[in-house]
């Protein structure tokens, strides 16, 4: 329904993607680039259920927190898991891209990235969240698709092309031919479960117990997917499980590598999975054109090395992987009228 009021507000608003991820939210804006990066963590008072805090702020006090205030992710595996706490988030980003715009209410157009293995019910709050947050239209579009735009795939094409897009909740890969998907795959291992691979490693080997954040800046620092040209090594801080004091051990690389292998080998078996299930035309295009990596975890050392060698095909980074579909959704509000086909359709 025509809201005039909403029409007026919108002269005044930006055009933005959103990469609603389940470790970092991205926010692109329509000929600036990407405006916002900061974790997906919300600090909340327990009673009152106020929010003290958003983003970097509220990660800052992970495990930090006195026993009245919880630092909590409202998503998990990419789909909302706390859907008031979302929508607050939501409405901190949008107001704060807004911040350089004297509007008290800014309503702008919104396009979402969203997992590919979405529910209807999960699409649905996903769109309920950014309209309840200031959207005055809202659009969502799979991630694969969105970080294929950002990674410059030309999938309205005849050609194939392809993405695997590995997150912090979910790994998704999809070939694209036509602006549809032919082939994809969604799986709910990433970058959570190498932090999880990490702490259980810690914990059996060497019976000492490390937190969330120690075991994510081991895995950026010196974790890796494929044998390095030179191996790391890194101090690795936490409590003695049988002492109960504190300790602090070094780690190589090598190990850290052994720790991930059992995820990092889930996420190559469903590539190999769909290359399988795609028809022979798009390989022969795929071998030439080669398969695009983005996603945060898309940069973990040595990855694409590795899945080139298990793929025989050429796999490699895209540029800036971790913005790509906060990049692409923002892409998407550049020519609405062309690429609405391919966003997802929520059920009224």
């Amino acid at each position: 329904m025509f809201n005039p009021l909403n029409a007026l507000m919108g002269l005044f608003s930006l055009d933005i993607g959103i990469d609603l991820g389940t470790a970092n939210t991205l926010v692109s804006v329509r000929g600036k680039g990407i405006v916002i990066n900061e974790p997906s963590w919300v600090a909340i008072e327990k009673k009152s259920k106020k929010v003290l805090a958003i983003g970097s702020e509220a990660k800052e006090m992970v495990g930090r927190t006195p026993a009245n205030i919880v630092a909590i992710r409202p998503l998990r595996d990419g789909v909302i898991s706390d859907f008031d706490v979302t929508e607050k988030m939501l409405q901190y980003f949008i107001t704060k891209v807004h911040d350089q715009v004297i509007l008290p209410i800014p309503r702008p157009r919104v396009v979402v990235g969203i997992p590919k293995g979405c529910t209807e019910v999960e699409k649905r709050a996903v769109y309920d969240a950014a309209i309840s947050a200031g959207a005055r239209e809202a659009y969502l579009i799979e991630e694969p698709k969105a970080a294929a735009l950002g990674a410059g795939l030309p999938i309205t094409e005849a050609m194939g092309s392809m993405v695997i897009d590995v997150g912090g909740g979910t790994t998704e890969m999809a070939v694209f031919a036509l602006g549809g998907m032919v082939v994809s795959r969604s799986i709910r291992v990433a970058g959570d479960e190498m932090d999880e691979d990490i702490i259980q490693y810690a914990r059996q080997k060497y019976n000492i117990l490390i937190g969330e954040r120690m075991a994510e800046r081991i895995k950026i620092e010196i974790g890796s997917a494929y044998p390095l040209p030179e191996e790391k090594t890194m101090i690795l801080r936490g409590r003695n499980l049988i002492s109960g004091l504190p300790q602090a051990i070094e780690v190589s690389s090598v190990e850290i590598r052994e720790a991930l292998s059992s995820s990092l080998n889930v996420i190559v078996d469903a590539v190999k999975d769909t290359l399988d299930e795609t028809p022979p035309e798009l390989v022969a295009d795929l071998m030439e054109q080669g398969i695009a990596l983005a996603g945060g975890v898309g940069q973990l050392q040595g990855l694409a090395e590795r899945l080139t060698d298990e793929t025989k095909m050429h796999v490699y980074v895209a540029d800036d992987p971790m913005t790509c579909v906060a990049r692409g959704a923002t892409m998407v509000l550049d020519d609405l009228d062309r690429l609405s086909k391919i966003l997802a359709s929520v059920t009224q």
